[in-house]
């Protein structure tokens, strides 16, 4: 991985104070070309357009196709190209979706990009985040700020920002003729027989391109390094699981992409269309699985070069429909009464008319559609000032049909014509005020309405025999108030740098961040156990009820960097202290659901019931990384890459501790390179979690040490990975992984064992290859 360096200073331009109302009138007729292509077909630098991420000064841990390329050799998960990156974590979830964070702000905390792009979840699970639209092989160069993040990146955020970049289009060189190029690969992973294949092309003149990229993945449960339970029943007749068994983590799934461009000069016009289907994935860490998920994903980007400077414009517009019910790893049948299908208990169980339930199944639908308007203007040799504004409309339906017992006989709205619109506008100057002094200064403001209609339960009513679900009391009190909820965020960044010399770099910077509350988190209205434990995006296991009153998140970060490094950047060390308040926090309560009120006492070591609350936090640590060469002999050369890390999240009313923060982490590793090869030895260590939210019940893991091996060779067109995780097949224990609730009878808060965390994978081995034509 490597840091973006200072933007060098851009050339002389004439200011253009109308600069944003002149560039569409001084668009020339054709389109424009970002990327030229000799006859060989090797790449070259774009020199043409100019692309606005490029002039982002603030410095971003940035992961290309060479730093990329390790990491996704046999992974469908694109979260998890980001696992060494300093300062970032991953919940876990399904085998293809974990959540990245960063310094322990995670998912709807975070601003994440793809393609320029905010994609939000439409899952009370949040089991379709934005990076699990992408296959790994379709990711070109990842972006992390994990300290201060420019306004200009994006706004609705505390923590920092991920900007993901599928690769851009090509065209023929200037005489080449006809463009043709692409590559196809596969890899296989021993544990879990996971498997993957994919494959891209691109057909292109000097002014026209046509791209196409498809990958597809499919794998079955994985095993841990040891028997982890003491039970293997999964509530399914006839179906059990061993004690080594991961229950809930298989997945099958496919992602294709279409993209048309049309360029001239300076300017590129770039249309796609993404689609994904999801099979199934399943979740140890949810009660529910994902059986279904549809996205139909376009987008059209404009980029252009002028004499004052660039503009970049975009509009997209994304399609979901999601559905949930429980996988072959979970009790399907609940209840019993005559005639139709046998339930686990041996008895008849009839889905109709009767005391008996069909799983429960889950619907949700959601829209998004938004554009941006992004201008960088040179003023003068030494400043650049980038101004822009964007407008995001989403909508999210989320309701769950009857299928017997006591969902019968109306159908339970969970959400109903939610809306989050967003509408912001950013002003940026970013200034070289001498040889060795840099500073930026930004400023955005973003105006955030959400609403939503009125619900219903199952039923109306509070009761059926002798369980309590007050859904005819949640369901009139929520729809007797006022929902909609209007939120003026206004954020600011300040950063500044200072150049030593041509081996020392310092940097402090100051960012007011806020983030205003999601669909999920204020309108889930029920108290019901059995409707709470299914609005759950931590994997915590437990139930959480929304609040229509919650205020945005209001976070204050203070970060320094401290770079010290080789002329070359040969070696380096960089470290990296931050501190963060937020006001307004949103944490959760434990709910008393008769009383309607917070728990008067906690209720300790099982499954419970929260309501979403704003306090107050703090979060503060470090990250340290670098890297050196050791020796060069005949049998090759030896280098020692380094990240250490070291997390506090604190609630500052409650004195407890934050949810899913990992304390120490580290990786280690020797790497080798001989005759083509790059081989490596990595040692992954995490210290004992038990700093744990009591609020949550969150469960404790201990310290552990993983030793990874890998190797590589790149000939001319086809790259080789191979390579062994676990080597010596340690049974460890996610930290961030939440509670395992992956088999048995899941729709019952506490019918599954409490204290379970979700383990990690055992020994696996893999192999992949990629060709290039």
């Amino acid at each position: 991985m490597t840091v973006s360096p200072v933007s060098s200073s851009p050339p002389r331009r004439s200011p253009l104070p109308l600069a944003l109302a002149l560039a569409f009138a001084g668009m020339p007729a054709a389109w424009a070309q970002s990327e030229a292509v000799p006859p060989g077909g090797a790449v070259l630098a774009p020199v043409i357009v100019l692309d606005t991420k490029e002039q982002a000064a603030p410095p971003a841990t940035t992961l290309g196709p060479q730093e990329l390329a390790p990491l996704r050799a046999a992974t469908a998960d694109t979260a998890s190209l980001l696992r060494k990156v300093p300062g970032v974590t991953l919940y876990g979830a399904g085998g293809a979706s974990s959540l990245p964070a960063i310094h322990g702000l995670a998912d709807d905390r975070l601003r994440l990009q793809v393609d320029g792009m905010d994609l939000l979840s439409a899952c009370p699970n949040h089991m379709n985040p934005a990076f699990s639209y992408l296959d790994p092989s379709q990711v070109e160069t990842i972006q992390v700020w994990t300290g201060v993040t420019p306004v200009s990146v994006g706004g609705d955020a505390i923590g920092g920002a991920i900007v993901v970049e599928t690769p851009k289009p090509r065209f023929a060189a200037p005489g080449q003729g006809t463009l043709v190029s692409g590559e196809a690969g596969t890899y296989y992973r021993s544990n879990g027989d996971g498997f993957g294949v994919h494959g891209s092309a691109t057909l292109a003149g000097e002014q026209v391109s046509v791209r196409y990229l498809g990958a597809y993945a499919k794998a079955n449960d994985y095993t841990a390094g040891g028997d982890f339970k003491d039970f293997t029943a999964t509530g399914r007749a006839g179906h059990t699981l061993d004690r080594d068994e991961v229950g809930s983590t298989s997945y099958e799934l496919s992602n294709h992409l279409v993209g048309f461009a049309l360029k001239s000069g300076a300017h590129l016009l770039d249309a796609s269309v993404a689609v994904q289907n999801v099979a199934d994935q399943l979740y140890p860490n949810q009660r529910m699985d994902m059986l279904d998920n549809d996205s139909t994903l376009f987008n059209l980007r404009y980029l252009g070069q002028f004499d004052w400077g660039s503009l970049d414009a975009r509009a997209y517009h994304q399609s979901v429909d999601h559905f949930m019910d429980f996988g072959e790893d979970k009790r399907y049948w609940y209840g019993t009464a005559s005639g139709g299908p046998t339930a686990p208990n041996g008895k008849p169980c009839s889905p109709i008319g009767s005391s008996c339930a069909a799983g429960m199944p889950m619907n949700t639908e959601s829209r998004t559609t938004g554009a941006k308007l992004t201008a960088n203007i040179a003023l003068s040799e030494r400043d650049v000032l980038r101004l822009g504004g964007e407008y995001q409309h989403y909508t999210l339906d989320d309701w769950w049909p009857p299928s017997g017992a006591n969902m019968w006989p109306g159908t339970f709205w969970n959400i109903k014509n939610g809306e989050r619109d967003r509408a912001g506008l950013f002003g940026e100057w970013e200034t070289k005020l001498s040889d060795r002094w840099m500073a930026l200064a930004g400023v955005r403001y973003e105006h955030v309405t959400t609403d939503a209609d009125p619900v219903q339960g199952y039923a109306d009513t509070n009761g059926m025999g002798t369980m309590l679900n007050y859904q005819k009391r949640d369901a009139a009190a929520f729809n007797a108030r006022e929902r909609k909820r209007t939120d003026d965020n206004l954020d600011f960044t300040a950063l500044t740098r200072y150049t030593l010399d041509e081996m020392r770099e310092f940097e402090l910077g100051f960012a007011r961040k806020v983030r205003s509350p999601s669909l999920y988190e204020r309108y889930p209205w029920s108290t019901w156990t059995m409707a709470a434990v299914m609005n759950n995006f931590v994997g915590d296991g437990n139930g959480y009820i929304g609040n229509p009153d919650l205020e945005p998140e209001k976070a204050y970060t203070l970060s320094a960097t401290i770079d010290w490094h080789a002329a070359d950047r040969q070696w380096g060390l960089r470290f990296t202290p931050y501190l963060t308040y937020v006001d307004d926090y949103i944490d959760a309560l434990q709910w008393d659901a008769a009383k309607n009120a917070p728990a008067a006492r906690l209720t300790r070591n099982q499954f419970v019931v929260l309501r979403y609350e704003n306090q107050s936090a703090r979060l503060y640590g470090f990250d340290l990384s670098g890297k050196a060469p050791l020796a060069r002999t005949g049998l090759g050369a030896f280098g020692f890459e380094g990240v250490l890390s070291y997390t506090k999240g604190e609630n500052r009313d409650t004195d407890d501790d934050l949810y899913n923060i990992v304390p120490w982490r580290a990786t280690l590793t020797l790497t080798h390179q001989l005759a083509g090869w790059n081989n490596a030895v990595d040692w992954e260590l995490s210290a004992r979690k038990d700093d744990v939210s009591d609020a949550r019940n969150e469960i404790e893991t201990p310290g552990y040490g993983l030793v990874h091996l890998r190797a590589s060779h790149d000939w001319k067109d086809v790259r080789l990975d191979l390579g062994v995780e676990n080597l010596f097949d340690k049974l460890y224990y996610l930290p961030t992984g939440g509670a395992y609730v992956g088999q048995g009878t899941t729709m019952s808060i506490n019918a599954v064992p409490w204290g379970i965390a979700v383990p990690g994978m055992g020994r696996s081995v893999y192999a992949a290859i990629n060709v290039k034509f």
